[in-house]
């Protein structure tokens, strides 16, 4: 959240730094460092259990935050209330966490059957009047849809714009990332998080699409941003979306990236990777 909030660095390069929370998040081992943030947050916050333990130096181990327990195979709490609470939170939790999947499930399937009344302009573009902005539905067969008014003057670059989501994969990354909030529910940075990584995909897909277009015609594409209506989606990457202003900005200051720079917020993003995704050690 700091690093990316450096306005100088691209969203395109950033962007990836979502793959930290993302596999924090989807697997609770990781390598040991004696590098990583994790050994200076250790010494007064965490308990780290090595879970395999090798001949070599390279180990990985799994980190107990609340040190809840005295033994951890099979876990054995410290306290009998401690067990009571988390066997009722646990419940609690699984509850929570299948309705927001079913919900998900639902919103999707019923989305993707919507889609289905949508009439064939050529290629995979759409048009539908029950769609107020242009966006990309599914993910194996993703499909452009816009809607039946829009301006005919703004269909290239809308169709750049998903075009670019389509590339970039953006719907799967958008599906990882609601299932990942499904199970960590409870935790208010996950929301914070998807929040900001939607913000960020749309972010980095204008980048994408002006790097591709040219500063000649960043003023346009802006401006045809600017008259798009605004709808919200799940499951699909909309043209329109939230943070207007934000994008429109980043828009008119985008630069292109030198090697030199590429080169260097690489390196940077490398080592933000190490520290963050490695556990003491």
């Amino acid at each position: 959240m700091l690093v990316r909030a450096i306005k100088k660095l691209p969203r395109r390069i950033t962007v990836f730094l979502w793959m930290i929370p993302f596999l924090r998040m989807a697997f609770p081992i990781g390598m040991n460092s004696p590098y990583s943030l994790m050994s200076l947050l250790s010494r007064i916050t965490t308990k780290t259990v090595v879970v395999y333990q090798p001949a070599e130096e390279l180990a990985f181990s799994m980190t107990n935050s609340l040190m809840a327990a005295d033994s951890y195979f099979p876990i054995t709490y410290k306290e009998n209330i401690l067990e009571n609470i988390f066997g009722v939170a646990s419940v609690i939790w699984i509850i929570v966490s299948l309705a927001i999947i079913l919900l998900l499930a639902v919103t999707y399937i019923s989305t993707l059957c919507e889609m289905k009344d949508a009439t064939h302009l050529k290629e995979n573009i759409y048009t539908s009047p029950k769609v107020i902005s242009p966006a990309v539905y599914g993910i194996v067969r993703p499909k452009i849809v816009l809607p039946a008014l829009l301006k005919d003057s703004n269909n290239d670059l809308v169709i750049l714009h998903e075009k670019a989501h389509i590339r970039s994969l953006d719907n799967l990354w958008r599906m990882a990332a609601f299932a990942v909030v499904a199970v960590h529910w409870f935790n208010p940075f996950c929301w914070l998080f998807l929040k900001e990584f939607l913000a960020d995909l749309e972010l980095a897909c204008d980048e994408r699409v002006v790097a591709q277009l040219g500063k000649n015609r960043a003023k346009e594409y802006a401006l045809s941003l600017l008259e798009s209506k605004q709808g919200t989606t799940v499951f699909a990457s909309a043209f329109g979306g939230a943070r207007i202003r934000t994008r429109i900005e980043n828009i008119l200051s985008f630069k292109k990236m030198t090697r030199l720079s590429l080169a260097v917020f690489i390196a940077l993003i490398g080592v933000i990777f190490y520290v963050l995704l490695t556990n003491a050690g």
